[in-house]
């Protein structure tokens, strides 16, 4: 397995939600280390944990190329099927089971060509599975999340939370490290008319939750439709706590294809409101920024088609203008609105710049982000203006953290 960066600091005991909120972490023992590289496990290495609550169940899985197990990088999939588990079907995200569909991409019902199990969705328009679902005693989720309230893979957790609660469903969480779980930052969504595959709940856009934390919160926030709660049981993952870097052993989605893209895209999907290039048809998504205009800088680059990115590319086919990020270190990044700022201050015609404003708003989960940068308002003064927000947010997600916190 991959492994973290910093001291553990994890304490070990038993820890359990009240049974009110029908959210469940199961135990965990002592894990503690005086290696600066220490070895974590998921919640997917702990199969003792979890295969008991199989035995004898019919299952389904959400999961994708990130649902991995051990240091083999053995699918979980795989592995329960070895492991004799009643596997009846699997349901895929954003980007699908393999992880090989574009960004926005829809698809539809299929069958999974290396294990021959049936794969459904609940991405885009293919919310309502009940049939589905019924089929099953138990739910698997176990989906790698980045940290940013745009990354839809929240958005199918939430879904399945709502299937299982309305259909009194038990979901088993195998719970991740957030690669970005060092940092809560951004505008916290209220609005509803913004509410989105890409804004679906009223969190800060970097929400420094991992995906067991963020199903605890659904749950205690009363986020589930009329309410319900979720029978959810926790796998945590053990020796993590949110001052640590992660780097992915996977890469969770065809352009964040390493741990400096995954860091860089907190900042930088915010484009996707407007025709500015991320580097979507290079070798380099994610770490490279431009448009088809020499104003935007002296370093060139022309998108063409790469494996998952061929559909939806900025710039294709020309020499597009900016800058090349790919110096930056990852441990030294945090979320800012510099880029964004950069670019739009570098913009002839700035009534072009947000090529899509509504689907900017839709990633920012406010219209006042946008209609502060057209108003010429500096990095300082828009995060004054979302300060207030940002704070009573992280005093909620106190109440769910699972790991020790970075501040």
């Amino acid at each position: 397995m991959k492994r973290l960066f910093g001291f553990l600091l994890l304490t070990s005991f038993l820890t359990f939600t009240s049974c009110a909120s029908k959210s469940v972490v199961i135990n965990q023992t002592s894990f503690t280390s005086l290696n600066k590289n220490a070895q974590i496990l998921t919640g997917a290495d702990q199969l003792s944990s979890y295969l008991p609550m199989l035995k004898g169940k019919k299952v389904g899985v959400m999961g994708n190329q990130t649902s991995i197990v051990g240091a083999s990088k053995e699918h979980l999939v795989d592995v329960l099927l070895r492991e004799k588990v009643d596997l009846k079907f699997a349901f895929a995200p954003e980007h699908g089971f393999r992880g090989d569909v574009e960004r926005g991409e829809k698809f539809g019902n299929d069958v999974d060509s290396k294990t021959g199990l049936p794969l459904y969705t609940l991405y885009g328009g293919n919310q309502k599975q009940d049939s589905i679902v019924n089929a099953i005693d138990v739910m698997i989720f176990d989906l790698q999340d980045v940290g940013a309230r745009f990354y839809t893979y929240i958005t199918s957790l939430h879904r399945v939370m709502e299937l299982c609660a309305k259909h009194n469903k038990k979901l088993i969480v195998l719970d991740r490290p957030n690669p970005n779980g060092d940092q809560v930052d951004g505008p916290v969504r209220h609005d509803d008319k913004f509410k989105s595959d890409v804004s679906w709940h009223k969190i800060a856009m970097i929400h420094g939750l991992t995906i067991g934390e963020l199903a605890k919160m659904i749950n205690g926030e009363k986020w589930l439709e009329n309410g319900k709660k979720c029978d959810v049981t926790i796998v945590p993952v053990k020796g993590y706590d949110h001052k640590m870097m992660y780097d992915l052993p996977v890469i969770p989605s065809p352009s964040l294809p390493n741990a400096l893209s995954v860091r860089l895209y907190l900042s930088l999907c915010l484009f996707e409101g407007t025709d500015i290039s991320v580097g979507r048809g290079t070798d380099w998504p994610f770490q490279i920024i431009g448009y088809t205009n020499p104003v935007y800088g002296s370093f060139t680059f022309t998108p063409g088609e790469r494996h998952g990115m061929t559909k939806h590319v900025e710039g294709k086919g020309a020499i597009n203008y900016g800058i090349d990020l790919r110096s930056v270190v990852p441990s030294e990044h945090k979320f800012t609105l510099k880029y964004v700022l950069d670019f739009y201050n570098k913009t002839p015609d700035k009534s072009t710049f947000f090529a899509r404003p509504a689907f900017f708003d839709k990633l920012a989960g406010t219209d006042q982000l946008r209609l502060q940068i057209l108003d010429g308002k500096s990095e300082q003064e828009i995060r004054a203006s979302w300060a207030a927000d940002l704070a009573a947010y992280k005093m909620m997600r106190k109440k769910y953290l699972l790991y020790p916190d970075f501040e």
